[in-house]
């Protein structure tokens, strides 16, 4: 068999650090109005190729046109992902002023310290969930998580649930957050994702309480009338009461899933925004409906270029960067942990499934009593 048509593997913390270089730091603030945050992945010292794919209506962003392969940047030394919608991209001030401290970016001067790092940002819409409409993520909270980046040992397990970015993040009336995961490719090179998941659309099969990013296809599930009436009921007057306490907002709901994917294998520019793209199908592997107009869903394809891409590798990366955002959605449901806040009531996906429904089993030859008719 081809090495290109072998599996990949779960690499060793099934997170996006598992990518040589990478470090990943989170901060957050929580109670007395608030429930947001910011989370930084760090690039290594020289920075990184990097691309972007914006796909829904409603994007909050910063410096993502700078990496169009048309523009002059090369390389990018950090990215940052923050709630407090368009208010929240002011993290990213503060991890450039940490970055310029270290030296860290594109040289503009004839000092070493005369540098303009390039940090591309993108936000979720977390606004009034913690209460306090006025508690977003500033300079100083993106300079705690890209100091946590910074701190962190060289692969490091990330947290994972209602951390940093994911901290005020929905998903169809569940609570969302932060989720990642990685895999080796036979050749040896590591593609891993990192996922904020805040979306408007729903991760989870009301009727049989699976998780969209688990299905495994065959004939479909079809449970008893009741087997999930409890679960669908509690959502339903958690949405009513969520409804209830946001009556005054005058808006419909806002949201928008981030990701981030990286690679080891050198990629050019315009192959980072082709895996940027591809990573957008493991999205709506796991969430339906997605890119809707007030989604403003976005992914980051980050390379540090430690290891040359062997050929036809690359279409290996897309597949592997697809499958890697599927799972990193699936653990950001599992991990996180129910909210009953000022801002709204959302419960868990454990809260109402418990720890996890099976997928439904794919048709074989080997089950013909549960074949269709003809």
């Amino acid at each position: 068999m081809d090495t290109h048509d072998a599996p990949a593997s779960r690499a060793p913390r099934d997170a996006l650090t598992d990518v040589p270089g990478l470090r990943v730091g989170h901060a957050q603030r929580t109670g007395d109005g608030w429930l947001t945050g910011t989370t930084v992945v760090l690039a290594p010292e020289n920075g990184g190729v990097a691309g972007v794919d914006a796909r829904g209506g409603a994007p909050g962003t910063r410096e993502t046109d700078a990496l169009d392969p048309r523009n002059v940047v090369e390389r990018i030394h950090a990215v940052v992902l923050s709630g407090g919608s368009a208010f929240g991209l002011d993290a990213a001030s503060g991890v450039m002023a940490w970055l310029e401290e270290q030296g860290r970016g594109v040289r503009v001067g004839p000092d070493p310290s005369q540098v303009v790092p390039v940090v591309p940002a993108a936000v979720i819409f977390d606004l009034g969930r913690g209460g306090d409409w006025g508690a977003r993520p500033d300079a100083n909270l993106g300079r705690r998580a890209v100091e946590e980046a910074a701190a962190s040992a060289p692969g490091a397990a990330v947290a994972e649930g209602c951390v940093g970015a994911g901290t005020g993040a929905v998903v169809g009336g569940l609570k969302g957050g932060i989720g990642t995961a990685s895999a080796m490719l036979p050749s040896g090179a590591v593609v891993g994702a990192l996922v904020v998941l805040n979306a408007a659309g729903s991760a989870t099969d009301p009727a049989t309480g699976v998780l969209y990013g688990e299905l495994t296809g065959g004939i479909p599930h079809v449970p008893p009338e009741d087997e999930h009436a409890e679960a669908e009921m509690l959502l339903a007057e958690a949405q009513e009461e969520t409804g209830r306490r946001a009556a005054g907002s005058l808006r419909p709901p806002l949201n928008t899933t981030l990701a981030v994917v990286a690679t080891d294998a050198s990629l050019t520019r315009p192959q980072a925004q082709r895996l940027a793209g591809s990573a957008h199908d493991g999205l709506a592997r796991a969430v339906r409906p997605i890119h809707l107009m007030h989604d403003g869903d976005t992914v980051f394809a980050l390379s540090t270029e430690d290891r040359r891409l062997a050929e036809g590798e690359f279409n290996d990366v897309l597949a592997a960067g697809a499958d890697v955002v599927t799972r990193a959605v699936v653990k950001a449901v599992r991990a996180a942990e129910g909210v009953d806040g000022p801002g709204g009531v959302f419960p868990s996906y454990r809260d109402l499934y418990g720890e996890a429904p099976s997928p439904p089993a794919p048709y074989t030859e080997d089950s013909p009593e549960d074949c269709p008719a003809d």
